[in-house]
């Protein structure tokens, strides 16, 4: 249950519609449900504004049918997303569910009741196409939170030149994600770029001495580019999901901002 769910039924309570039973018998499965293999957090969306997400590998197709059976029986509207999902998971989840979205690729993720569009202009930047996987995950879940991300794929920093020319989009966003693997220096170019918050994904993307993104992971934490956000090796979702709580916190804020202050 959201914060908007929640409201809705304390008004019908207040209004009548609803009895006092029904509205505790509700609120006793809020906390969490237990499925017996899985105790589903319902309380989630509540304390972070994101309802929780189900994690593919490692479970069973059932097990990922359950699960999202039961965040989707939530009285809630926040998006159901199960991510890293094989081809076995993914027939079981859409024979079941099949309103399901399906975004490209494998591993795969699948969203159901997806946030409505919201504002916010968001880049996902990734240094080259074998980066694009990781950079699909987190564009479809920053769909799931009702964003509407922009692309630029293949501008690394072994040809500069590609990126720079897309300088004004990367200026305009409200936040960009840099997806890159080898020695992952397109995040340091971003973060020295723009003033918008940046959070780098490394990728496993590279040759030996890559170590499988351990490489480009140790050069974004030493990144000289002041304040940027850096995510584990391939965590697409991670990254989406700092992305939304940034914009979310962003627009909790904006109501108190007094617009004569700002100018000063």
């Amino acid at each position: 249950m959201d914060e908007a769910a929640l409201r809705a039924l304390l008004d019908d309570l207040a209004a009548g519609r609803v009895g006092a039973d029904d509205v505790v018998a509700r609120l006793r499965r809020l906390p969490f449900a237990d499925l017996g293999f899985a105790r589903v957090d319902h309380h989630r969306a509540l304390r972070q504004g994101m309802a929780e997400a189900v994690y593919g590998p490692g479970k069973t197709p059932d097990q990922c049918v359950a699960i999202v059976a039961e965040l989707l029986r939530a009285e809630a509207t926040s998006p159901v997303v199960l991510t890293r999902a094989d081809d076995a998971q993914v027939d079981a989840v859409l024979a079941a569910h099949p309103d399901g979205r399906l975004s490209g690729g494998r591993p795969a993720t699948v969203v159901w009741r997806a946030a409505p569009e919201r504002p916010g202009r968001v880049l996902v930047v990734t240094a080259g196409t074998s980066d694009l996987p990781v950079a699909d995950e987190c564009a479809a879940v920053l769909h799931a939170h009702g964003l509407r991300p922009e692309r630029l794929a293949d501008v690394g920093v072994a040809g500069i030149h590609r990126l720079l020319a897309a300088a004004d989009e990367v200026t305009a966003a409200d936040a960009v994600v840099a997806v890159a693997g080898m020695e992952g220096a397109l995040a340091s170019v971003l973060g020295g770029l723009t003033a918008a918050p940046v959070v780098a994904v490394p990728t496993s993307t590279g040759y030996g001495a890559g170590l499988e993104g351990v490489t480009a992971l140790l050069s974004m934490l030493a990144s000289c580019a002041s304040g940027m956000t850096v995510v584990g090796i391939d965590n697409g979702f991670g990254a989406a999901c700092a992305v939304v709580r940034l914009l979310n916190a962003a627009d909790r804020l904006a109501p108190s901002i007094d617009p004569a202050n700002s100018r000063r």
